[in-house]
């Protein structure tokens, strides 16, 4: 009787040592050399930024009206008396009081207006809405020195020039075709679903656009009390025309009274520049939240 001897196969491990995967960038993920590059160039772009407002802060502290034409010699004798004489010695409150009550008035009238005006351009459909938008555009085709004349008679018919409230209403005249198209193109991105859910459960129109419509309008809201509050805070030509009053001079036209005729103060007016930039920095940081978010959310739809 024969025996067969079954061999069990042996499996052969394979001797040449597994190559290790190599490990990639993730997606998005830069190289050093990018990273480093694009961080220089944000330095150096800020530094940019940054040196004009350094520069006239360094010539704030000089004593001299001259100094601006050899900085150097500032270094030896900075002082703050241009501070001292600015805050003591001018009308530097009364500028600030007209320039916060003119900007405020500006920026709350300017922003009800446009952001009822923008909505209702978005949500309904009333004869002429389109050609309606396409006139407030026009209104920012003419130049200051045309609306001038105008606009001082109209004012003075009604008796408010050296007035803040016609300041304020002239201002908003600026303010609101522009805030009203970025409102409207704000409006239509927030979905229509919305405005039938709160009228379903039992809110008037005012109170649909008030309690559910304003609150997530926040980032547009925000760049348009931004747009209002810089063009009234630093307007010139009618502050100037239409405040006669010394005393009711926004701080842009409180500068222009260190220049006369000869003479110039410039270290003054580095010192007073430097105070009147802490309310905007101010108003700034207080809408930065959703500044970038507002003007970005505008351009999605038409």
């Amino acid at each position: 009787m024969s025996t067969t001897t079954v061999e069990n196969p042996v499996t052969k491990k394979d001797s040449a040592p597994t190559a290790t995967p190599r490990k990639g960038r993730r997606r998005g993920e830069n190289s050093l050399g990018t990273s480093l590059t694009s961080h220089g160039i944000l330095i150096v772009a800020s530094l940019i930024a940054l040196f004009p407002v350094a520069w006239l802060v360094f010539l704030s502290l000089g004593p001299d009206k001259d100094d601006y034409l050899h900085p150097g010699g500032i270094w030896g004798k900075m002082t703050l008396d241009n501070y001292t004489y600015v805050l003591q010695e001018t009308k530097f409150f009364d500028w600030l009081t007209s320039t916060l009550i003119v900007t405020l008035g500006t920026t709350l009238i300017g922003v009800i207006i446009s952001a009822t005006t923008g909505y209702a351009v978005s949500r309904m459909r009333f004869p002429g809405y389109k050609k309606f938008m396409w006139v407030l555009l026009v209104t920012q085709m003419f130049p200051v020195a045309v609306l001038m004349v105008p606009m001082y008679q109209i004012l003075s018919e009604v008796q408010l020039i050296d007035n803040y409230l016609g300041l304020i209403l002239v201002y908003c005249s600026t303010t609101v075709p522009y805030c009203a198209w970025l409102m409207k193109g704000y409006f239509d991105t927030i979905p229509f679903e919305i405005d039938e859910a709160g009228r379903v459960d039992g809110l008037s129109p005012f109170g649909t656009f008030g309690r559910l419509i304003l609150p997530l309008a926040k980032p547009g809201l925000a760049v348009a009390a931004f747009y209002s509050f810089l063009t009234a805070f630093g307007e010139v030509a009618f502050a100037s025309t239409f405040m006669l009053s010394d005393t009711k001079y926004t701080f842009a036209v409180g500068l222009q009274t260190f220049v006369s005729e000869h003479d110039a103060q410039r270290n003054l007016m580095a010192a007073t520049a430097v105070l009147i930039a802490i309310p905007v920095s101010a108003f700034f940081y207080f809408v930065q939240r959703n500044l970038v978010t507002g003007l970005t959310a505008g351009g999605t739809k038409g």
